[in-house]
């Protein structure tokens, strides 16, 4: 049964002043005259819930599908983590390759992950991707007729606990989510960047949003703003945190709830044993999230209320087998991405999937 805490407010701020590190593209510029800093993202859509009950195949036959993200005009890309392709998906077509992202090392965990289009995409035409490269993982942005440019690099790779889940916020800027890579230190450590969510600021600096994180691979904001973060546990249970500046939540020192005397760090709204989770993406269409469990194979939803959550409902659960990456699109359909053919899924006929369920 999942469980609900209650939140710590200290805020750590120095801790935020010391993770600021600078990031620039290959060519010397900073991200902002690349364009990254400006524009508005809806981080969740207020009306129109996806009906759950009338699934429909987009596409079949995708190798690990992880990435997702929507176009202006409602196409999707998304990304296949072993191959470094990305894919151009619309209901109803057959889907195309329109990129293929050069130097993807995909070994274990790593390849090529989260995808992220730009807020002023009409105008730049700008696709941003994280993925792992031969000595470390990072992300790079492009036209999908162009050659990638490196926006931020030196987050240490592993085979596992990669994170690599990236959007823009409604502030316009790019957040990205990393894991420990395998060494538990790095999340406490304010220099490095794993273990953290970072944000790309308008002169171009990487800032550390937050820290204490084993392995973030979920990032949405709903209608007032407020960042909400998905987060594979260890041994005991796996989280949905409420995401603010500048602070601490907890990894290595506290899995799950802890330290709710001293306030040292914050807990999570919501956790889950990790046998019923391994929450990957996370979506939010007006005051619910959604959810895709790999491990726990079904689609959470939770309520939102205020800075709480109700009880959370399993949904699909076993019928798809792994679920990775959920998107609301922007017609208010909600897409979700099978991964059973990630080396920890058994396969069925036509995986991996992209499954849409449309808008009331």
């Amino acid at each position: 049964m999942a469980t609900l805490s209650t939140r710590p407010r200290r805020v750590l701020v120095a801790l935020l002043a010391a993770g600021a590190i600078a990031g620039c593209d290959s060519d010397g510029r900073s991200a902002a005259e690349s364009g990254i800093a400006s524009g508005q993202v809806a981080g969740s859509v207020p009306s129109g819930r996806p009906d759950l009950s009338a699934p429909q195949e987009v596409a079949r036959g995708i190798d690990v599908p992880w990435g997702l993200a929507f176009l202006p005009d409602g196409d999707a890309l998304v990304a296949e983590r072993d191959t470094g392709r990305i894919l151009r998906l619309r209901p109803g077509s057959t889907p195309q390759e329109v990129h293929r992202v050069p130097g993807v090392d995909a070994g274990g965990e790593g390849g090529l992950l989260g995808l992220a289009v730009s807020p002023k995409y009409a105008d730049d035409g700008l696709v941003y991707a994280y993925f792992t490269a031969e000595q470390d993982n990072r992300v790079v942005r492009f036209r999908l007729d162009g050659r990638p440019e490196v926006i931020v690099d030196g987050i240490a790779k592993a085979g596992n606990h990669n994170g690599g889940r990236i959007a823009f916020g409604p502030d316009g800027l790019l957040y990205i989510g990393t894991g420990d890579a395998g060494v538990t230190s790095r999340s406490q450590d304010p220099a490095s960047r794993n273990g953290k969510i970072l944000r790309v600021s308008p002169n171009g600096t990487v800032t550390v949003h937050s820290l204490g994180h084993r392995n973030v691979q979920g990032l949405a904001w709903d209608t007032e703003g407020r960042l909400f973060a998905t987060e594979f546990g260890q041994n005991a249970v796996d989280e949905i945190n409420l995401i603010e500046a500048g602070r601490n939540y907890g990894w290595p020192e506290v899995e799950g709830v802890g330290d709710t005397a001293g306030g040292r760090y914050t807990n999570p709204l919501l956790t889950w044993p990790t046998s019923e989770a391994s929450p990957s993406g996370i979506a939010i269409s007006g005051t619910t999230a959604y959810v895709a469990a790999l491990r726990g194979e079904r689609l959470w939803t939770v309520p939102l209320v205020g800075a709480t959550t109700g009880p959370p409902s399993a949904v699909l659960q076993g019928r798809y087998g792994r679920l990775r990456t959920v998107q609301v699109a922007p017609d208010g359909a909600l897409w979700v991405t099978t991964s059973n053919t990630d080396g920890r899924g058994d396969v069925h006929d036509g995986d991996d999937r992209i499954l849409r369920f449309p808008a009331r």
